[in-house]
């Protein structure tokens, strides 16, 4: 499990936070180690010269070699902390602590000068002092004399002061904790403001307010981004608005030609009825070039209706004729019409009456079984019934289905599944032309893969009524 947080504002926080702190502990303990150093330093040193003060204080006076009565005069006027030893003589009574170290020893027996060492013993720390005794010669000269002072001092108080230090250091460094976060607050909220604004900014544009702008704060990266933001937004717009034109000088043309495309081709067709009528009587190859005319002229003409209706939609200028219609008997017609009666099952109830437009209804079915049986197989089927205060019509084939590529495009104009299909095959706005159909009404035009094949379903709203 992932405790990080998530939110850029909580991530701020914690790092300034975590970097305040980290100063301030570095800063305490740093504190803390040196007064720690330097209380140490200055008991070694005090308890040092205090020890050599002694010893050269009393040097003078002492006879050598020393026997053991001297020997233990120079203890006892030293005190109970000390310890004096000559290679073969020491004090009566007297032990060399065990603490003192072999290197202590080494360097006070040879030297001339005092060793100190600071040592822990029994979970204590303490400091030995080793002072060698120099023997002063008429003309001044020292030499060691053999005679070595020892001192042991607990250095347990100077160690209760140093735990005191890094306590009241680490105190300190946790009195930070809580400006240090209400400083990160504000900064976060500095930090963070042009980062709403933008995603304010990116939020309308999503949702299509192009015109969404954020002002750009200072000279620093957020602001450099801010400008980006806008410039994007602004090629966008200009993108968008020269598309929208492009669109409709599109759909203008394409009303216009199919305007002025209207009485050439009625002529056309009537031309079209004569040569139909005539072709029995041409011989072979001027009959299939006929046929052929025929064929094309009618794809033609009804790609200009077609076209006639889209452009219809895209001016607003189609409109429905609403009355009661008895979608059952107005599906039967459509087929009866077209002689799909015996290629199409109709399941559906005795009578069921919608409130619909029955020309644009009969489009709509028309091309939904029309799709079925020229791109799925037989049996095809339509199913008519009413629930939840729609009625739906669904026409199912026993096909392979719409690729699933093409499941999202197929009321798209001028989509085509199969790319090299021929163009006697459909234009491509059959179901876009079906699709606006049913906004028309108010409804919606759904496809899916059933298990049988593909499956159309129009939704129609409103209350109906079986008869």
């Amino acid at each position: 499990m992932r405790y990080w947080p998530r939110g850029l504002r909580s991530r701020l926080v914690l790092a300034f936070v975590a970097v305040t702190m980290a100063g301030a502990g570095a800063a305490a303990w740093s504190s803390a180690n040196s007064a720690a150093g330097a209380l140490v330093t200055s008991t070694q040193q005090r308890l040092t010269e205090s020890a050599v003060a002694q010893v050269e204080a009393l040097a003078p006076q002492v006879q050598y070699p020393p026997d053991q009565a001297e020997l233990d005069r120079l203890a006892r006027t030293l005190g109970p902390d000390t310890l004096v030893r000559y290679p073969d003589l020491r004090p009566a009574g007297a032990e060399l602590p065990a603490m003192i170290t072999d290197d202590l020893r080494t360097a006070t027996a040879t030297g001339e000068r005092v060793y100190a060492q600071r040592i822990v013993s029994g979970g204590r720390p303490w400091l030995l002092i080793g002072v060698p005794v120099l023997r002063t010669h008429p003309d001044g000269s020292q030499e060691p004399s053999g005679i070595e002072v020892y001192s042991v001092h607990d250095l347990s108080d100077v160690q209760e002061q140093i735990d005191g230090l890094t306590r009241s250091a680490i105190g300190t460094a946790a009195l930070v904790l809580v400006p240090a976060v209400l400083l990160a607050l504000l900064a976060a909220r500095g930090v963070l403001r042009p980062v709403r604004e933008l995603r304010d900014t990116a939020r309308r544009l999503a949702d299509g307010d192009l015109d969404a702008r954020s002002q750009p704060h200072g000279a620093d990266e957020l602001a450099e981004l801010t400008g980006t933001v806008n410039t994007m937004a602004e090629s966008v717009q200009e993108s968008m608005v020269a598309m929208s034109r492009m669109q409709t000088e599109a759909r203008r043309f394409a009303a216009d030609v199919s305007h002025e495309l209207r009485t050439p081709l009625s002529t056309l067709t009537a031309v079209m009825e004569v040569l139909t009528a005539a072709a029995p009587s041409m011989d072979a190859d001027a009959r299939e070039s006929a046929q052929l005319a025929i064929a094309e002229t009618r794809h033609l003409v009804r790609l200009v209706e077609e076209l006639m209706e889209i452009s219809r939609f895209d001016s607003g200028t189609a409109h429905l004729r609403i009355e009661e219609v008895d979608l059952v008997a107005a599906v039967r017609e459509c087929l009866r019409i077209r002689g799909w009666q015996h290629e199409v099952a109709v399941r559906a109830p005795e009578q069921l009456y919608w409130r619909a437009d029955p020309r644009r209804l009969d489009a709509i079915v028309a091309n939904l079984v029309a799709n079925a049986l020229r791109h799925g197989r037989p049996p095809v089927q339509v199913s008519i019934d009413s629930r939840a205060g729609q009625a739906e019509i669904a026409v199912t084939d026993s096909g392979p289905g719409v690729p699933d590529g093409a499941l999202d495009h197929v009321f798209d104009r001028f989509y085509k599944a199969d790319s090299a299909r021929s163009p006697a095959a459909g234009s491509g706005l059959g179901l876009s032309i079906a699709m606006e159909n049913a906004r028309l009404h108010g409804g919606h035009l759904m496809v899916e893969n059933t298990t049988d094949g593909a499956q159309f379903v129009l939704q129609l709203p409103g209350e109906g009524s079986r008869r």
